[in-house]
C-alpha cells in the first residue's frame, strides 16, 4: 500500500472502533440536526477528531477537508473525510454506513479508504494501482444490459425543488433496470459499484467527502464515474452517475427520460 493510504486506513479503523463502540446505546448520544433530516452525532465529532489526530501525527503540513470540521491547512494535498457516512442508518440501529476518506493531490483523486465497521470490510485504492477490498482486487460488475441491472440511488430530502428534480429520474430508472436500493449511505454505493455489488449508482447533489473516495475506487475498478447533467466535474457538482461502462448510455438515457434540468 501507499503510505497515505496506509495512514487512511489506519485512522479510518480507529474511527470504525469509536463508531461500533457507541452502536448499541445511540439513545444516550447528544445528537443535533444541520438542517431536515440532517443530523450530526457526538459520534461523527470524536470520529473525524481521531482521523484528524492520526493524519497530522504523520503529515502535519497536509490540508484537510472534514464534513464536520471544515477545511484547515494549505497544501497540494489534501484529506477529504466524512467520519460516518450513514448517521441516520447509525442513529436507528440499521448497521450500514462507512467511515470514507479521500485524497487528493494538486486537485486530481489520488488515494481511496472506505471501511465499513460492521462487516470490517477495506476498501482501498490509489489512482493508477486499482481498487481493493481487504487486500484483493476488485472490478465493476460485467452486466451488460440495463434490464438485468440493479442499481443504488440516494434521494434528497432537504428542499421541494431538489425532490421534484429526483422524482422523475427514479420512474425512469425504475421502468428499466431489474430494480433501485436506497441502502443511505452514498460511498458504500459507490464501493459496491466498485465491487460489482451494484452495477450503478446516481444521486444529485452530494458533498466532496461523500464521493471522494467512491469515485476513486469506481474509477480504479474499470467504471466510469461522470457528472450527471455533463456540466462540470463530479467533484464540484456533487450529481454523480457511476456505473460499469456497458450500461453507462443506458442508464444516463434512463435517468433523463422524463427530464431534464433547467
Amino acid at each position: 500500500m501507499h503510505p497515505l493510504v496506509n495512514v487512511g486506513v489506519q485512522a479510518a479503523r480507529a474511527a470504525g472502533h469509536i463508531i461500533l463502540r457507541h452502536a448499541h446505546q445511540t439513545d444516550r448520544l447528544t445528537v443535533t440536526s444541520k438542517g431536515k433530516s440532517d443530523f450530526v452525532s457526538e459520534v461523527d465529532r470524536t470520529a473525524e477528531a481521531e482521523i484528524t489526530r492520526i493524519i497530522r501525527r504523520y503529515y502535519p503540513d497536509h490540508a484537510i477537508l472534514g464534513e464536520e470540521g471544515g477545511a484547515s491547512g494549505d497544501s497540494d494535498t489534501v484529506w477529504i473525510i466524512d467520519p460516518l457516512d450513514g448517521t441516520t442508518n447509525f442513529l436507528h440501529g440499521i448497521p450500514h454506513y462507512a467511515v470514507s476518506i479521500g485524497v487528493t493531490y494538486r486537485g486530481k483523486l489520488a488515494h481511496a479508504v472506505i471501511y465499513e465497521p460492521n462487516t470490517n470490510d477495506l476498501y482501498t485504492a490509489t489512482a493508477g494501482g486499482g481498487a481493493q477490498c481487504n487486500s484483493r482486487r476488485i472490478r465493476v460488475s460485467r452486466t451488460d444490459s440495463l434490464d438485468r441491472a440493479l442499481i443504488g440511488t440516494g434521494a434528497p430530502f432537504r428542499d421541494e425543488e431538489r425532490i421534484q428534480r429526483y422524482l422523475p429520474q427514479l420512474g425512469g430508472v425504475l421502468n428499466e433496470t431489474a430494480g433501485i436500493r436506497r441502502a443511505g449511505s452514498a460511498a458504500l454505493d459507490l464501493a459496491w459499484v466498485a465491487n460489482g455489488r451494484l452495477d450503478g449508482f446516481w444521486e444529485n447533489d452530494l458533498k466532496p467527502w461523500d464521493i471522494a473516495a467512491g469515485v476513486l475506487l469506481v474509477r480504479e475498478a474499470g467504471g466510469t464515474v461522470t457528472e450527471l447533467y455533463g456540466r462540470n466535474d463530479v467533484m464540484d457538482t456533487g450529481n454523480v452517475l457511476a456505473c460499469n461502462l456497458p450500461i453507462h448510455t443506458a442508464l444516463e438515457r434512463a435517468i433523463h427520460s422524463a427530464s431534464r434540468p433547467d
